[in-house]
């Protein structure tokens, strides 16, 4: 069978598979898209695929949507032509539980997917057609954190930011995301204005204030070089018209597993097996793998109305305070920390998988340090949910869940535009907390101190490896390229320069009195081939505090 048989007429197909499908006619709902378009997504990999499309499916399912999501790519030409073109826009989300069990769902809310790039005018007339409908209601976004960045390390804006600031306002004109966003705000705007909710769902915090600044500070560029009114401004910066709620995503998504593959392709479920796209060398799947915990937690803020996100599971609406308490419960402490710690370390020490290193003793206990004693005591209970048994489900069922193919390597991906929110809001937590003393932490230190260790590029035995993405790589590198394995001389004055960067790290480490500690564990991590594990080892012996789980 295919994903893109006809599940209505052929339903005993997909039964076969233990497949669910759909419960609606995919024609009426493109039909409706077609017309009065609702929803429109930014960004068409996994997580949208097994999260913002399946709650679509819910509601779609119960009869509390009739349209589906117009999802839009800016980058991925591949991914949509290769993708989703080729499967109907369809997907198969396999959820993968910890006993061992998979459960199947073919997912078809996408009901269009745009390809938005000057190369493609009739896409792009599509997405203005879309903006200008005064029923479009939300627009979501997962480009991930390094998409919402306009302006380097050193706080220049980008050069194609710059070119975006200084160009007619056409959305053929525009190179970074931020800039195409902002110009279709324009095209609602000169369209007639009507309301619109604008929510960044991806994994970090303040991620609706990081957004909207992106797009007014490219808007007041605009104001100033004469190509747009202050009432435009005005438009998507008051918050009456357009919103940019706070939210939190929460949904472990490794890349698709090539054993599942294979397993689902020797079901005989067709084109099952992930491949490497033509053009862009993207890694693509028609079936997306995940884990049954789920929660998105967002602002309840839609000045255009929205759908019936509430009565999808998963799906927690509450007021601005609340969602940003639960943001910086998860990103800054209780889930994003303890990821980034595991993919630092796990490249270090050769780790192939996140829950194999939760069955290591000394990274089991790293985690739990940093989350339930460094962590927990300036944490926020944000109310709907509570952050002990949250942490509780994530280091002990879920990272430790053998069925989830993750990978460090995945999670290291980017690390600088990361570190500043899983470390530094705790950091500056401390600094202000009348009673806390920065100073003591340890494990945090050390945890920064290993990623300036990965940096390197060299693992514990003193092998090379291969470093992940990251925007900042080759500048950071370069920064630490006088340093070697076995070193011995100071190392505060090669990682000074990177410590006290507030845009890596959301605070000026050698400010705070940290740079002594990060830069004396490095030294210690650099020693000699091995030092990680024993520098991990002897730092847990002597610091560890027994945990109240």
């Amino acid at each position: 069978m295919k994903l893109t048989d006809n599940y209505l007429t052929h339903s005993e197909l997909f039964a076969q598979q233990a497949i669910t499908i759909p419960k609606y006619d995919t024609s009426l709902i493109r039909q409706n898209t077609l017309d009065n378009p609702e929803w429109v997504h930014f960004g068409g990999g996994n997580l949208y695929r097994c999260f913002h499309a399946q709650v679509a499916q819910e509601l779609l399912n119960s009869g509390d949507m009739t349209a589906g999501i117009v999802l839009v790519e800016t980058f991925g030409k591949d991914m949509i032509d290769e993708l989703y073109h080729r499967f109907d826009n369809r997907s198969l989300t396999v959820v993968m539980k910890a006993d061992g069990t998979f459960d199947r769902e073919l997912v078809a809310s996408t009901a269009e997917s745009l390809f938005a790039h000057a190369s493609r005018p009739a896409d792009v007339a599509r997405l203005r057609t879309v903006f200008q409908n005064p029923s479009l209601k939300l627009v979501t976004i997962t480009i991930t954190e390094k998409g919402y960045a306009i302006k380097d390390s050193s706080g220049k804006l980008l050069p194609k930011v710059v070119a975006d600031t200084q160009a007619v306002v056409k959305f053929e004109n525009m190179q970074h995301t931020m800039s195409q966003l902002a110009c279709l705000l324009y095209e609602r705007f000169i369209g007639g204005a009507a309301p619109l909710a604008v929510v960044s769902t991806d994994n970090f915090s303040h991620n609706g204030d990081r957004l909207k600044a992106a797009i007014l500070e490219i808007a007041h560029s605009w104001q100033t070089a004469g190509y747009v009114t202050q009432a435009f401004v005005e438009y998507v910066s008051l918050g009456d018209k357009v919103s940019f709620p706070l939210s939190m995503i929460d949904r472990i998504t490794p890349q698709p597993n090539q054993e599942i593959g294979k397993q689902l392709t020797d079901a005989g479920i067709d084109d099952m097996l992930p491949f490497i796209s033509t053009t862009q060398g993207m890694r693509l799947s028609a079936f997306v793998n995940t884990e049954a915990v789920h929660y998105l937690a967002i602002e309840d803020d839609f000045p255009n109305g929205r759908p019936a996100l509430d009565k999808a599971s998963g799906v927690l609406l509450s007021n601005r305070d609340t969602i940003n308490k639960a943001d910086l419960m998860k990103v800054c402490t209780c889930l994003n920390p303890l990821h980034t710690t595991l993919a630092i370390f796990g490249c270090l020490l050769g780790f192939d998988r996140i829950y194999k290193e939760v069955n290591d003793k000394d990274l089991l206990s790293l985690i739990e340090q940093i989350g339930f004693v460094e962590g927990l005591p300036v944490v926020e209970n944000p109310s709907i949910i509570d952050p002990v048994a949250f942490m509780n489900e994530v280091i002990y069922q879920r990272f430790a869940n053998p069925n989830i193919p993750d990978t460090p390597q995945r999670i290291a991906a980017d690390t600088s535009q990361k570190i500043g929110i899983r470390f530094g809001e705790t950091l500056k937590a401390y600094v202000l907390a009348p009673d806390k003393e920065v100073q003591a932490l340890t494990f945090i230190p050390l945890t920064i101190a290993a990623w300036c260790r990965y940096l390197l590029a060299v693992d514990d035995q003193g092998l090379p490896f291969e470093v992940s993405s990251d925007p900042l790589l080759d500048e950071l590198q370069s920064q630490l390229s006088s340093v070697t394995l076995g070193d011995q001389a100071d190392m505060r004055p090669v990682l000074e320069p990177i410590l006290s960067n507030k845009r890596i790290f959301g605070v000026d480490l050698v400010e705070i009195g940290l740079s002594d500690k990060i830069s004396g564990f490095f030294a210690q991590l650099i020693k000699e081939p091995a030092s990680v594990r024993r520098v991990l080892k002897e730092t847990l012996a002597f610091h560890a505090k027994v945990i109240e789980k």
